[in-house]
């Protein structure tokens, strides 16, 4: 067997057909007889609303087929490829696998279920007289399953179990969240006992919007055993040896009876799972690595404050792009401390990355002398000309901007719109102020290893965070303790938890209720605020979006 775990791009469907067909050729040449890739590989994943458009369709039909005559031109037509691709029936998209064997499709099969939460929309799908589809090849009853199908008991699950294959496959895609490795290991040993067959899971890489694919494909035996998993986050093909059954069930199609000829012997590896800090940290350089490359764009501009927030999107910036790619700009006003200047520049000095200083006083004073503005909005003010400076500078240099903001502060609305929150992508929206300081500690400590200079400056992470929009203002001025704020957010946001169970919980009900009623009136400011990586299982507009216009109160 030969797990392609790759990284495919969205509508670049030449691009990742050649992709398939070099990693086609490297399982070939280590003497693979099956090689499987991740669901959807021909058009990329998730496609969301371009599954709706028939011409979209048709590409990814005639791209499959043309694909499968290319991989026997190739040299590669006695190898089975097992490949994703969008396909459709009555009209309508369908998330399909293609079985290809000898320059030709001779099977395909259709996923019975597609969901309409965390990835993508509802399909609006339609699946006339979907039933498990089992391939002989080389004398083993092969049935294949598409990522979603084995989430759900029964079902596809118990009708796949009723045929009795000699293996499973499983294409996948299959985004990253806290903690999923360990769900995703437990559902396919439950699986393979379920079979009594070996299940091979392969999961694609890379980042896709607001998505990040990890890999981490897993390959169990019919005991539970895990014979295979690899490396979370790297793209590679990984070559592995499978004990299976022959002539256990009722084959659709009968590919080959001869056994697999098999040159030579594989050891295959069980990668170590990385640490929680390390995983996340793997998420964000990579989702926004693809964000810029798969957009053509070639540098990134952030506003550094000196703070902990611009420092660690800095420092994920850099292990993303490069330094050279990388531009930070100082915006110092009226009311910026000298170490807010020093900070963002021992920052550039230790990273290299590019760095200018633009004061924005002369602008805002500018402004001041035109209109009335006084409290709030003044403060809002020198936000929203920072904003402005960050915008110009990408539309006349070509970088894009980085908003900065966390999950902590986009929750409550601590954040200015057409100020902090502009941007083109929000790499750690889906942190929390605790994690951002956890994992800028866990950041220093790594270069620390490595023996480089530590890329956030250590006055940064200790400092008490201010937006400095007023004299010795401090964030806990209009904020609860961040602490027990990002307590009560993970159990309201992430766990959905109501006022009731809150208070149960034993959070004190005033912090409750003044949490809730933060949250509850920045769903506008949210909506509006750039696409950032996702590493939660409740990431705000991918997953969480509420009505902005409610009269619902949780404590009313």
């Amino acid at each position: 067997m030969a797990l392609a775990q790759i990284n495919p791009t969205v509508g670049d469907l030449a691009g990742n057909a050649a992709l398939i067909r070099a990693n086609v050729k490297t399982a070939f040449d280590a003497g693979a007889n099956i090689v499987v890739f991740p669901e959807m590989t021909i058009t990329g994943y998730p496609v969301e609303d371009l599954a709706l458009r028939e011409s979209f369709r048709r590409a990814s039909h005639q791209v499959i087929t043309e694909l499968a005559a290319a991989l026997a031109n190739d040299g590669h037509g006695e190898m089975t490829a097992v490949v994703g691709y969008l396909d459709e029936a009555h009209g309508r998209p369908q998330n399909a696998v293609a079985v290809i064997s000898g320059g030709v499709i001779k099977a395909r099969y259709v996923k019975s279920h597609l969901p309409n939460y965390g990835v993508f929309d509802e399909y609006r799908n339609f699946v006339p007289g979907n039933k498990p589809l089992l391939v002989r090849i080389h004398g083993v009853d092969v049935a294949v399953a598409i990522c979603e199908d084995i989430w759900q008991d029964g079902g596809i699950t118990s009708d796949i179990a009723g045929r009795n294959p000699g293996l499973l496959l499983v294409p996948n895609g299959s985004p990253f969240e806290r903690n999923k490795d360990d769900v995703r290991l437990a559902l396919v040993q439950k699986r393979a006992l379920e079979l009594r067959a070996p299940v091979v899971y392969v999961n694609m890489t890379g980042g896709q919007d607001d998505l990040v694919f990890d890999g981490d494909s897993i390959v169990v035996g019919a005991d539970g055993q895990v014979i295979a998993r690899t490396p979370q986050f790297q793209d590679g093909v990984a070559i592995v040896d499978i004990d299976v059954a022959t002539n256990t069930g009722d084959s659709d199609l009968v590919l080959s009876e001869a056994p697999a000829v098999v040159r030579g012997s594989v050891v295959a590896a069980i990668a170590e799972r990385l640490p929680d800090a390390e995983e996340i940290w793997q998420a964000l350089v990579i989702g926004l690595r693809d964000y810029v490359a798969k957009n053509g764009f070639r540098s990134v501009v952030i506003g550094l404050s000196g703070g902990i927030d611009s420092a660690l999107v800095a420092a994920i910036a850099v292990d993303a792009l490069g330094a050279k790619c990388v531009n930070g700009v100082a915006m110092p006003s009226k009311y910026s401390s000298d170490h807010s200047i020093s900070d963002a520049e021992a920052l550039a000095k230790a990273t290299g990355i590019h760095f200018r200083t633009v004061p924005i006083a002369p602008m805002v004073d500018a402004y001041m002398d035109n209109l009335i503005l006084r409290g709030l909005a003044e403060e809002n003010l020198q936000a929203r000309v920072r904003g402005t400076t960050l915008m110009g500078i990408s539309n006349q240099e070509g970088h894009l901007v980085l908003a900065t903001g966390n999950k902590s502060e986009l929750a409550v609305g601590y954040s200015t719109l057409y100020g902090d929150a502009v941007g083109g992508f929000a790499p750690i929206k889906d942190i929390y102020k605790t994690d951002v300081w956890a994992l800028s500690r866990w950041r220093n400590e790594l270069a620390a290893k490595l023996g480089q200079p530590a890329p956030i400056p250590v006055n940064s992470i200790e400092k008490e965070p201010s937006a400095e929009l007023r004299p010795d203002q401090k964030d806990s001025d209009s904020l609860p303790d961040y602490i027990e704020l990002d307590k009560v957010l993970t159990a309201y946001v992430d766990q959905d938890m109501g006022f009731d169970s809150l208070v149960e919980a034993g959070f004190d009900r005033e912090l409750v209720t003044r949490v809730i009623g933060l949250v509850d009136k920045a769903e506008y400011k949210r909506r509006q605020y750039p696409p950032g990586t996702k590493v939660s299982v409740r990431a705000f507009g991918k997953d969480r979006r509420l009505p902005m216009t409610s009269k619902w109160r949780e404590n009313s």
